[in-house]
């Protein structure tokens, strides 16, 4: 049939490229304007089948227009008689039997060739979200040619939750009539991995507002989407790395940190100088390389890429990049088909055979260093992961591991200082009871700080001439290896003063001073004490209390002194409970002011308990009020008294779980003693008369003593020692004078005057007659002092008792 031109002004038909095609698809009618837009004149084209027309295949959309006889109109390629593709905006319309086609034709093609060449995925979608065209990238991107995708729905060519989601988004854009935008990371048809794509959706609107479609037009962001990645990692790793102070667990967080994220499978390797605490820790340049494994990580249940577990060794040959990595120091990125690996691999059987069966394609080796020592490796490797790495992957491993390797080398130098730390203080502390008996002791100790394990309190337990024994219980203010320090240097004052028998108020004096002379060569420009004007200063940076307690159990009596300390908690044999009220004295270190001693009588059976404020004043970091001191010492009464009772260990567990709670804010001390008094059977005392005709008479008495001891072999030396002891006393000193024979763990002998004068060993000459006394004495016996009391002093000597005794 003829074709009708549209009847406008003439001009459109002449340009209008026209046709027309029967039922069969064949070419009826051909108008100037098509020969113009194709080519071919009329003669060449009618006649001949209307498919030869086309540079590509009909969309779905015409072939279903064509198949029910409706109008279609969209974009078809065409082909020019010299065989190149034309693209025109085709019309076709069903008239009676035939089709009338009109294909506009086009200028300069500028609009087509910026939609083919843009560089961004570009799709414009009519109103009911049919595609009418695309960019080329577009199509690369769907990886299916243009016409099979006309006129289609994108969940009809790319079906999948991710295009119900865009088509939803396609729909609010055609209600709103307003832009929308949405980010998402996926694997596009005609891509072989996924990308990151920044979309973007806004209306197509006519000349009057409304809206005619949408057009939707994405840009590749995986590069600023990896960048994201990355910072977010380093911003994870900063946090997440080194929360402790323990070096596997930090190697962990470092595995942990970069698995899934960035590698399928981490590792840390140590060198074991370093585990060692050897000071020369850095790798060999030949030979093979030992490292430990520190921590491993794998998106694979139990890390199956490796045969080493963690605590094991790993071994790798110098050709090895790991070896590289350790003794130039640098970081190096890695692909499994580069010669260097291959030859490594060759050498390297058992990692070659991982590196097979898993897959792996790329690895990064990161040596561990930091402040200038090499402390082992990180390795990082893909094989799960489809990308191998890039530069900016090294860089990101390089800044990471240098984080952790700060944060090792900090948890390695704090195990060391804590080693040191816990050394120094255990060689402070008593480790074991020293024999005696007069009291059964236990005790406890427990720092605030329980990771670093230091601190300031303290105790002792020392034995004093004459079967007595000093109980002593300190605290210095603050924790760490400074208190502990501070403590240390109190513990040898006390136990030098208690050698020589001082007794307590006299010994805290001393300690006082001493305390102050310490915050002096601490803090030279503020010293503690006198302020040069007469007036006393504060109390130095020192501060300290003590409690110091010598019990006698020959006179079963107890002489207690304290210095700003919480007084002592005695049970007598009955259950009776008594917080005895001893004077307080001030803290050590503030100079000047006096310190008094009390006695109580302790009968056997009874028990003391000496302790630090942490323990009825848990959580105060400064001096506990003495109200609530109080209280505590009420708790803790309690506790003594309704916890067990057959032996001190389990008083002592019970004390502690009973007044503390899971993780106490203050270090604890506590010492329990339990009197054992002396049977009077084993202690012989005699007063003798000022006169040098006793000396005969005190070896008499000596010698029928040791005999009723079953000692006679110890009766020749024992009465040489009597004779000059008491020959000393007549002779020097002033009555009253006394004898006592205490029978031990070793045979004890006293002697004592009413004269303040101590004697002194000396060398005699040749001719001289005297002088050898004690000498002799000093030879004679296993050890020899002098004690001053109140009434004047004391001579006494020990004697080690026969095996059998």
């Amino acid at each position: 049939m003829p074709v009708q031109e549209p009847m406008d002004d003439g001009q459109s038909v002449a340009r209008a490229a026209m046709a027309a095609v029967d039922a069969s698809g064949v070419v009826t009618g051909w108008t100037p304007g098509a020969a113009r837009l194709l080519g071919y004149r009329r003669d060449e084209v009618v006649g001949r089948a209307a498919g030869a027309l086309l540079a590509g295949q009909l969309p779905l959309s015409a072939l279903r227009s064509l198949k029910r006889q409706e109008e279609w109109r969209g974009r078809l390629l065409l082909r020019h008689r010299q065989g190149h593709a034309v693209g025109a905006e085709v019309d076709a319309a069903p008239l009676g039997s035939e089709w009338a086609i009109m294909a506009e034709e086009p200028g300069i093609p500028l609009a087509e060739w910026a939609l083919d060449q843009m560089p961004a995925v570009f799709g414009v979608y009519d109103h009911e979200k049919r595609l009418i065209g695309s960019s080329a990238e577009g199509r690369r991107v769907m990886g299916v040619p243009e016409q099979e995708v006309i006129g289609l729905r994108v969940v009809e060519f790319s079906p999948g939750r991710r295009s119900e989601k865009l088509e939803e988004l396609m729909d609010r854009v055609m209600e709103t009539g307003e832009r929308m935008t949405a980010e998402t990371f996926t694997q596009a048809p005609g891509e072989t991995r996924a990308h990151a794509w920044s979309v973007y959706l806004y209306p197509l609107k006519d000349p009057a507002g409304h809206v005619r479609g949408v057009s939707v037009a994405a840009l590749d962001t995986t590069s600023q989407y990896k960048a994201r990645k990355r910072l977010s990692l380093v911003n994870t790793a900063g946090v997440r790395i080194g929360t402790t102070l323990d070096v596997i667990r930090t190697a962990e967080e470092l595995t942990e940190v970069v698995l899934g994220q960035f590698a399928d499978f981490a590792s840390v390797d140590l060198l074991d100088a370093v585990l060692d605490e050897a000071t020369d820790a850095g790798p060999r340049a030949s030979g093979p390389v030992i490292l430990r494994r520190a921590a491993q990580d794998s998106v694979l249940d139990g890390a199956p890429e490796t045969s080493v577990s963690p605590g094991q060794p790993d071994r790798y040959p110098k050709e090895s990049p790991m070896a590289r990595a350790l003794v130039t120091g640098r970081a190096s990125r890695h692909w499994i088909e580069d010669e260097d690996v291959q030859e490594w691999l060759h050498a390297d059987p058992p990692h070659a055979r991982s590196a097979h069966a898993f897959g792996i394609h790329s690895l990064i080796v990161v040596p561990l260093r930091a402040r200038g020592t090499t402390l082992g490796l990180a390795q990082f490797v893909r094989h799960r992961t489809p990308d191998p790495f890039d530069p900016d992957d090294l860089i990101l491993a390089e800044e990471i591991t240098a984080r952790a390797a700060l944060s090792i080398d900090n948890a390695l130098r704090y195990t060391r200082e804590r080693n040191t730390a816990l050394t120094l203080q255990r060689s402070m502390l008593p480790q074991r009871t020293p024999r005696q008996a007069a009291v059964t002791v236990a005790s406890r100790y427990l720092p605030a700080d329980a990771r670093v394990g230091v601190g300031g309190d303290w105790f002792d337990v020392i034995p004093l001439s004459g079967t007595r024994v000093a109980l002593v219980v300190g605290d210095v203010v603050g924790h760490g290896i400074q208190a502990s320090a501070t403590m240390g240097r109190l513990r040898t004052a006390v136990r030098t003063l208690a050698d020589v028998d001082m007794p307590p108020d006299e010994l805290l004096t001393h300690l006082d001073d001493l305390v102050l002379r310490l915050d002096r060569e601490e803090h030279p420009d503020g010293p503690a004490g006198d302020s040069g004007n007469g007036e006393r200063a504060d109390a130095g940076n020192i501060g300290a209390t003590c409690v110091y307690a010598v019990y006698d159990p020959v006179a079963r009596r107890c002489t207690i002194a304290r210095a700003g300390h919480p007084a002592p908690v005695v049970v007598r044999p009955d259950g009776a409970v008594e917080v005895p009220a001893l004077p307080a004295g001030p803290p050590l270190g503030l100079g000047g002011l006096p310190f008094e001693s009390t006695e109580l009588d302790l009968p056997d059976g009874s028990m003391i308990a000496l302790f630090t404020d942490g323990l009825i004043g848990a959580g105060k970091h400064d001096r506990v009020p003495e109200d609530e001191l109080a209280a505590g010492a009420a708790r803790l009464a309690a506790a003594l008294t309704n916890g067990p009772s057959a032996s001190l260990d389990d008083v002592c567990d019970h004390v502690m779980g009973t007044m503390l709670p899971d993780t106490p804010d203050d270090d604890v001390a506590l010492l329990l003693a339990r009197a054992n008094g002396l049977d009077t059977s084993r202690v012989s005392t005699w007063e003798l008369p000022l006169d040098p005709a006793m000396v005969a008479h005190a070896r008499k008495l000596t010698t029928e003593q040791l005999a009723q001891w079953g000692l006679e072999e110890m009766a020749f030396v024992t009465e040489l020692v009597v004779s000059e002891l008491v020959t000393n006393a007549i002779r020097y000193a002033r009555a009253p004078i006394q004898l006592r024979l205490i029978n031990d763990t070793s045979l004890i002998c006293e002697v004592s005057d009413a004269s303040s004068t101590a004697p002194h060993l000396r060398r005699a000459r040749v001719y001289d007659e005297g002088g050898r006394g004690l000498l002799l004495v000093a030879q004679l016996t296993e050890r020899w002092g002098t004690r001053h009391t109140l009434r004047g002093k004391t001579i006494w000597t020990e004697q080690l008792l026969p095996p059998s005794t």
